[in-house]
């Protein structure tokens, strides 16, 4: 992973190191991250985590977890332990600030009756459209409720029936009574509470009004004694709305900041697609490792470090960007490539047979189980008469250039032989089935120098392969920016996925899922949790080919 104190400062740190400075906030750095459990959490989110933990660690502070549960009728408990198992999977810790917006309803509730006393809130009768129908446009300005003038009286006795359930759904809202000229829309006359009778994941039916996110977030963050409340750029028009809550009572006042979002390509971020993607069958949940959801990504095989490291590479600014999806492939590849055993499995396998081999022997050969970790030490692999290969590896008549098996030609076995095609079997419609082979004895960890042989390719033997379900993923979206296709769902790739079945060398038999392995030559892969005694499963994490590297020697 890249060092952080190798580069400069984003302008996050730089506020908050001069705030620091100046003697501000105490000394104290308190951010927290504040997800709604309506959905999973996606490679969006691992940014705002990235910040929101990241910054108070470096200042000597503390991130709280809140989960603004405000919105009882997309909200489930699921949710809210797979947001904590994800988190704690990204490598960060909330340790005794678990929080919810919905232990503060009652204090919420209290100061909205304040905020009536004080005429600054008033119940409002006009319908969702009515209200939008008032609140005007960019450039006109909205028009005031009939109801914005009730006196204090009136909108306490209604604010007060409205919480013990007397009115229907939509019938009446609590509203901010702030500027209905406002050049800026927020400010007129938000929303505060609306009614929902439906019952929510942790107070059950105590409420029948719940506040806008609004109202609860900023009023949330000063409950916590929150120093920066850091979000994404959409919520930059939000903030004086955020100040001018806070500023209405004698409570502590946070600072919001805005940071530009993650965005990636051949992704998209809105978990309310995502629902989409899931409920419609697209996908065979949010752990799916074609969804760019952190227990998806987990399920592919990519780990939390190269996470927080392509996060680190993107940075912190205010600027929107589109960050290329090969970034994130490459800094997978960099760590998997210093942590990742090398195996050898064979996806789409063809029968060769080495005619002057011993029938029956087998033979134990060593291989290196990573060239970059010598303390990974080495593994025995069994070598017998007749082996696996991939179909790829040989052609009947090969073009200029071909440097694997072909008749007449010679190659390396990877850890083993060099061989040569003498021949090949054929089925009754003229397809090869079997590679007719002879091997050199004196070739066995030879020095390939010794020998100018330019083709290595990997095998295992057909006697003690364990059969495998490999499962090879691509983009879900063949568009690179399938959000801005009016039909986003014609942008979903038919071939996302592919099924072989192939064969592993036996050191992988006993693999347990989560387990990541290079298959020599063809990729990075991870052992699935479908994967059951005797039915081995893995899926592709990533091919080796490294495009990013390509990316950036031509940008340079």
């Amino acid at each position: 992973m890249s060092d952080p104190e190798s580069r400069a400062p984003d302008f996050i740190r730089t506020i908050v190191a001069e705030e620091l400075a100046a003697g501000k906030w105490g000394g104290k750095v308190i951010t927290r991250f504040p997800p709604e459990p309506n959905g999973y959490l996606h490679i969006g989110h691992a940014k705002a985590l990235c910040v929101d933990f990241g910054l108070p660690l470096e200042f000597g502070g503390r991130c709280n977890l809140r989960f603004d549960d405000t919105n009882p009728t997309k909200e489930e408990t699921e949710y809210v332990e797979a947001i904590m198992q994800d988190i704690r999977w990204l490598g960060f810790d909330w340790g005794e600030h678990l929080y919810f917006a919905s232990d503060y309803f009652e204090q919420l509730y209290q100061w909205a009756v304040q905020l009536i006393k004080d005429g600054k809130a008033y119940v409002d009768d006009l319908t969702a459209d009515e209200t939008r129908e008032h609140r005007g446009t960019l450039t006109e300005a909205g028009k005031a409720s009939p109801y914005r003038n009730r006196s204090v009286e009136e909108n306490l006795d209604l604010f007060a029936r409205m919480r013990a359930g007397e009115f229907a759904d939509g019938t009446k809202t609590l509203r901010a009574k702030i500027d209905m000229a406002s050049p800026n829309i927020n400010l007129r006359d938000p929303v505060m509470y609306r009614i929902r009778h439906a019952a929510h994941h942790r107070t059950g039916d105590k409420w029948c009004i719940y506040p806008m996110y609004d109202w609860a977030h900023g009023q949330s963050d000063s409950i916590e004694g929150v120093t920066h409340s850091l979000c994404s750029m959409e919520y930059e028009d939000h903030r004086p709305l955020y100040d001018w809550f806070v500023e209405q009572l004698p409570i502590h006042h946070p600072r919001q900041i805005e940071f530009a979002r993650l965005n990636v390509t051949y992704t998209m971020m809105s978990k309310r697609k995502l629902l989409q993607l899931v409920n419609d069958g697209v996908v065979a949940g949010w752990d799916d490792p074609r969804m760019p959801t952190l227990c998806g990504l987990r399920r592919r095989g990519y780990t939390p470090e190269s996470i927080r490291d392509f996060t680190d590479r993107v940075g912190v600014g205010k600027t929107y960007n589109l960050i290329q999806i090969e970034l994130l492939e490459h800094c997978l590849r960099e760590d998997l490539n210093k942590r990742a055993p090398r195996v050898m499995a064979v996806l789409r396998p063809l029968k060769v047979v080495i005619e002057n081999y011993p029938e029956g022997k087998v033979e134990e050969l060593d291989a290196v189980n990573n060239p970059e970790d010598a303390a990974m030490g080495t593994r025995k692999v069994p070598f017998a008469r007749e082996l696996w290969i991939e179909q790829a590896d040989f052609m009947e008549n090969p073009p200029k250039k071909y440097f694997r098996l072909a008749p007449g030609a010679e190659v390396r076995l990877r850890w083993a032989y060099i061989v040569k095609c003498t021949g090949v079997v054929k089925n009754a419609r003229g397809e090869i089935v079997e590679v007719r082979c002879t091997y050199d004895p004196a070739t066995l960890g030879a020095n390939p120098t010794d020998r100018k042989i330019k083709g290595t390719i990997h095998w295992v033997a057909a006697q003690t392969a364990r059969p495998a379900e490999i499962r090879l993923y691509d983009h879900l979206f063949v568009s690179p920016k399938p959000d801005e296709v009016e039909d986003w769902k014609s942008q979903i790739n038919p071939n996302s996925l592919e099924r072989v079945s192939g064969y592993v060398e036996p050191s992988l038999a006993d693999a347990a899922p989560g387990n990541r392995y290079q298959f020599e030559r063809t990729g990075y892969f991870c052992v699935d949790p479908d994967t059951k005694p005797g039915n081995l499963v893995f899926n592709r994490t990533v091919s080796l080919r490294d495009t990013w590297g390509k990316i950036e020697k031509q940008e340079g």
